[in-house]
């Protein structure tokens, strides 16, 4: 019976995270509550559920609302500008060197998190020079998209930071074997960078031969975002790489647990850049809002989980599970799940992927003595090359909005691309030991 109240829960979760007709923390929130009532469960109960469940996650919240808040300051300063005006200097038209730029850009700008920024600052950045060349605009979706899910795997890039939360792990810990496997992918991404520059090098040759042009209207795309000159300190850019180096170099040595390390930057970074209460209070609003979503969601999630370990449901699905599942089968399922992550991405929310998904997949994998971790880095690498490819991130939809692009025309551009890198990052990750097999 808990199975079967377990099954249902997940799969009314994830049908609502797909629906979009309610925000995660509703769909995280009431449905395991409801399915906690069924199997017998009281008030008492729910309250030892959630306190077990945020004792999780807690740690990860906090990391994400200060990380989140100090990249965002340091956006407002301007710490990334000269580093990507230098790389589109350094192309010269050239477009295969355009290409590679758009990698290096995404790399730089991704660094911060967020893919809606990523977008921004690479699509106003470079598609004017990709119309000029005559370059397909769906190659900088795809080149930028590829690089940014890369970059991605840090730990306040988001998935990473929920499969913490279902492991009750530190999220830092969880990276550094994943630091190796984006080295990886980076230089796979500035290979591909290049065959598809000499490609698209060909295509524009062949178009100019016969006449015709590459048919891309430029007017419905936003190309002049707005950006407020006041908050940049270009005199101060020297002080705020240190710091962002320092804060950097502390998370990646595990000096300071990941939230302080962040909070410590954020301390240092307000008054460095803006001298008054005032101005400090408004780059904390400015970025609250994006900070406490994520936040929120997390605590959403803490409970969720901890409604699902704690009633055993967890353990009663994977169970029952292995049962059905031919052995030859069950033993690879995580494999198997992160062969088909990016397909999945066009199904399952990240939410849904890593909270509702993801936990099932450990459990069965543990009962054939697959250790949790080499679950969790096959799922998020086979599954987060595909997430700007993926109708259910709003960051694509802004990255569509600003280069006036089709949702159907990237999917068939970039899907295959994105799918045949994901397998492949999979099985390096394989062959070098990162994931169990």
């Amino acid at each position: 019976m808990l199975s079967i109240i377990g099954i249902i829960t997940i799969l009314v979760i994830v049908a609502l995270l797909i629906s979009g007709r309610v925000s995660p923390i509703v769909a995280m929130v009431i449905p395991p509550i409801v399915a906690m009532f069924v199997a017998g469960y009281s008030f008492d109960d729910l309250g030892v559920f959630f306190d077990e469940g945020i004792s999780s996650v807690i740690s990860v919240a906090i990391m994400f609302i200060f990380a989140i808040i100090f990249f965002g300051i340091m956006q407002d300063v301007g710490l990334f500008e000269p580093i990507i005006n230098k790389m589109v200097a350094l192309s010269k038209g050239n477009v295969v060197l355009v290409a590679i730029v758009t990698v290096v850009i995404a790399v730089i700008a991704q660094l911060d998190g967020s893919g809606a920024s990523t977008f921004l600052i690479s699509i106003t950045a470079l598609l004017p020079l990709y119309v000029r060349l005559g370059m397909n605009p769906y190659l900088l979706l795809l080149l930028v998209g590829g690089s940014a899910a890369i970059i991605n795997m840090i730990p306040w890039g988001g998935p990473l930071g929920r499969v913490a939360s279902v492991l009750e792990t530190d999220v830092t810990e969880l990276w550094h074997p994943l630091i190796k496997i984006q080295v990886i992918g980076v230089v796979l991404m500035l290979l591909l960078a290049v065959f598809m520059g000499f490609r698209e090098k060909r295509l524009i040759a062949k178009r100019a031969q016969t006449g015709q042009t590459l048919k891309f209207d430029l007017s419905n795309s936003i190309l002049n975002a707005e950006t407020d000159e006041t908050l940049k300190r270009p005199k101060l850019i020297w002080a705020n790489a240190i710091l962002a180096i320092v804060v950097l170099a502390v998370l990646m040595s595990g000096l300071l647990p990941a939230g302080l390390a962040f909070l410590i930057g954020v301390a240092i970074a307000l008054p460095l850049n803006y001298r008054t209460p005032k101005e400090q209070m408004g780059r904390i609003q400015a970025h609250a809002s994006n900070a406490l979503t994520m936040a929120s969601i997390i605590i959403a999630a803490g409970l969720f989980l901890g409604i699902l370990n704690g009633t055993g449901m967890l353990t009663a699905i994977a169970n029952n599970a292995v049962n059905i599942l031919p052995s030859f089968l069950a033993q690879y399922l995580h494999i198997i799940i992160g062969v088909l992550g990016v397909p999945f991405d066009l199904l399952l929310s990240t939410d849904a992927y890593y909270f509702a998904l993801f936990p099932v997949v450990d459990q069965i994998g543990l009962t054939y003595g697959i250790d949790s971790l080499s679950t969790a880095y096959a799922m998020i690498i086979g599954n987060i090359v595909g997430t700007f490819v993926s109708p259910l991130a709003p960051a694509v939809w802004l990255a569509l909005g600003l280069s006036g692009l089709e949702m159907g025309k990237h999917l068939k551009f970039s899907f295959f691309w994105m799918w045949g890198l994901s397998i492949t990052l999979l099985i390096i990750a394989v062959l070098i030991g990162v994931v169990q097999v």
